[in-house]
């Protein structure tokens, strides 16, 4: 009899519990969620590649300023980080270079007069006020490419230009060159030719000194320009 009470009491307690069990396996770590592996970082070697011709080179570079202001540069001359020039570890001192950041598209010539960057990965440095034209200046470096351009003319009588934008799209340099007519004279285009490509240079003048040059270009950056007081 106690038999029979123990069948019907197991079968009682098997009809209250669970329907369903779950099995986890956890000596398998579950796969990986595909945006987990979309996140993961690159390696180390798949860095932006750097081409190189005899005349072009593309890279990362960088800028220097205040800590080498006023100290002589390999050429002899004293560093002037408001000047246009740049550092280069291979190119002649004196050499002119188009430098263009690749990620917005702005350029700006650069004379050759300092060794550098000691940074590897690094192609070239360049001054603050060229940092600031190229619109690297607050993120400290930037893709480039570096085109050479040429040895610096020597001009018998020195003029002084100004500026306010060089773009390799020559609608774009017509555009602004048409709204700066409305507030200035002696407007024009200086369109520089290098391996790869045109650059159509947006200035005005020529100047005959540089003081003569500073009230245009104070006016300007009042305006929201970028300039430059070139002589080149």
């Amino acid at each position: 009899m106690w038999k029979v009470l123990l069948l019907i009491l197991f079968f009682l307690l098997t009809a209250c519990g669970p329907r369903q069990r779950v099995v986890i396996d956890r000596s398998v770590p579950p796969p990986e969620r595909p945006e987990i592996r979309k996140e993961a970082k690159l390696p180390p070697e798949a860095k932006l590649e750097k081409r190189e011709t005899r005349e072009v080179q593309y890279g990362v570079a960088s800028w220097y300023g205040g800590e080498f202001h006023g100290r002589p540069t390999s050429s002899g001359e004293v560093y002037d980080m408001f000047q246009l020039t740049c550092a280069h570890n291979s190119l002649p001192l004196g050499t002119m270079v188009m430098v263009t950041n690749l990620e917005n598209g702005r350029s700006v010539e650069l004379r050759v007069n300092d060794r550098g960057p000691f940074v590897k990965e690094r192609i070239i440095d360049v001054s603050y006020a060229a940092a600031r034209m190229l619109g690297m200046w607050g993120k400290g470096t930037a893709n480039v490419k570096v085109e050479w351009v040429g040895s610096p003319l020597v001009e018998q009588v020195e003029r002084f230009n100004l500026q306010v934008g060089s773009f390799s799209d020559e609608a774009r340099a017509r555009d602004l060159v048409e709204q700066l007519k409305k507030n200035f004279e002696n407007v024009y285009v200086a369109m520089v030719e290098t391996q790869t490509q045109k650059y159509h240079r947006v200035r005005i003048g020529p100047f005959g000194t540089k003081e003569a040059a500073l009230p245009v270009a104070s006016k300007l950056t009042g305006m929201g320009f970028n300039v430059l007081v070139t002589n080149r």
